[in-house]
């Protein structure tokens, strides 16, 4: 039950943003479907599991009603730092794709997928974790939009896209994210990301300038400037720095994995900025114990005296953004079934707040000796089963199941009279 009261004390500190009641209760409703265990997360199985008779509802909540998802991100993201803020944190930024059938959904192109490792049909949407020693979670989003489609007006239109529609990459997409991170004096002391940001200059720029440190990877051909042993300067790729004389490699854990520390060899070179010594700026290399040949590479800019520990702790922080897509797919995060963008935005909001509430439930729990932590996994288990389980009458389920039916027929006879009407 105090679970329960939890999410009602969030859901009050969101209510403002809607005009109407009406989407402001459903949107309760939808995040106990978020959290439940209903298999697929959509706006029909979330009106089934809510007892509403029909998804319009819930797809007014996404697409039709008027609330500020932005602000309820501002929300989320002041809850994790009111639970996780400290100054040594870090912010993760990273990406995850979401494949797509058609070509209507905002955004949507073939282009590479990270969630299948191929070039397919998909949408991209750029994240923000925020990660401490007290937890984490993610805190922010923005969708990617290819440049064919920022061309193309009379498609954004119809996506819900706001024109003009100005090309961004995702390397500065991140950058309006650290800028709201900024703005809103998130505490914090490290930026983390891999190379697809690492290898980008106007995010290190904007990072240097704003004196925020940062470990990012970069591809193996990423040019950096180095002194050499007799004095000479030299600029190099950095998958040539492991072959120059005099480094020293030193074996850390990167972090705790499932069967203990995940142990790799790490060795760390002072680069020059801009032709100059500057201690501030180092390359991080890190090299697998089992296959010497498998390496990784990572800028650095931090204060000097900023150990090699500290280094490797920090890269080993990043991964728990992996962890956050993980969590937040299993709530749904993939599972929408809008094409707009303003759809978009809301659904991956309403995901982001019901992961950030799983996230503190579970930081808040002591669990004795004898019993492992409680996980994400878990925490669904026990609101599905013991809170928010749907047990509706048989003839409300059978209503439902003809509904699906008749809407699925009336479907493939809309397919089958379209493509009868192309030839």
């Amino acid at each position: 039950m105090r679970w329960s009261h939890q999410l009602s004390l969030l859901h009050a500190r969101i209510a403002p943003h809607f005009a109407r009641p009406e989407p402001r209760r459903r949107a309760l409703a939808y995040l106990q479907g978020l959290l439940s265990a209903v298999e697929r997360k959509n706006s029909w199985q979330m009106a089934e599991h809510a007892q509403e008779a029909r998804p319009y509802g819930m797809q007014r909540l996404l697409v039709g009603s008027v609330w500020n998802a932005d602000r309820v991100r501002d929300d989320i993201r002041a809850y994790v730092v009111e639970h996780f803020g400290e100054p040594q944190a870090i912010l993760a930024i990273d990406e995850t794709s979401f494949p797509k059938r058609g070509c209507r959904s905002a955004g949507v192109q073939v282009q590479y997928c990270g969630t299948t490792g191929q070039v397919q049909n998909c949408q991209v949407g750029v994240f923000l974790s925020y990660v401490s020693s007290k937890g984490h979670a993610l805190i922010d989003r923005e969708l990617y939009l290819p440049l064919d489609w920022c061309e193309d007006a009379r498609r954004c239109q119809e996506a819900d896209i706001l024109l003009p529609a100005c090309f961004r990459t995702k390397p500065e997409l991140a950058v309006r994210m650290l800028e709201r991170a900024c703005s809103a004096q998130l505490p914090f002391s490290w930026v983390v990301a891999d190379s697809v940001y690492g290898g980008n200059d106007g995010l290190r720029v904007w990072l240097e300038e704003h004196q925020t440190s940062y470990v990012l990877a970069v591809p193996c051909f990423e040019p950096v400037s180095v002194r050499l042993p007799d004095g000479c300067r030299r600029q190099i790729q950095v998958r040539e720095a492991p072959l120059l004389p005099g480094q020293q490699w030193q074996r850390l854990s990167q972090s705790q994995g499932s069967k203990g520390p995940r142990l790799f060899d790490w060795m760390l070179l002072p680069l020059l900025h801009q032709w100059q010594d500057d201690a501030c700026y180092r390359l991080l290399v890190r090299r697998s114990i089992t296959d010497p040949s498998d390496l990784a590479f990572f800028l650095v800019f931090a204060p000097p005296k900023t150990s090699l520990m500290q280094l490797v702790r920090v890269i080993g922080m990043r991964w728990h953004i992996e962890e956050h897509f993980q969590a937040s797919k299993d709530l749904g995060l993939d599972h929408y079934q809008v094409r707009s963008s303003i759809g978009w935005y809301r659904h991956v909001t309403l995901v982001l707040l019901a992961h950030a509430f799983l996230r503190v439930i579970c930081a808040q729990q002591s669990s004795p000796s004898s019993l492992a932590a409680l996980t994400i996994p878990e925490v669904r288990h026990l609101l599905g089963s013991l809170l928010w389980f749907s047990s509706p009458q048989v003839s409300f389920i059978l209503t439902w199941s003809a509904w699906r039916r008749k809407h699925r027929h009336r479907a493939s006879h809309s397919h089958q009279l379209a493509r009868f009407k192309a030839g």
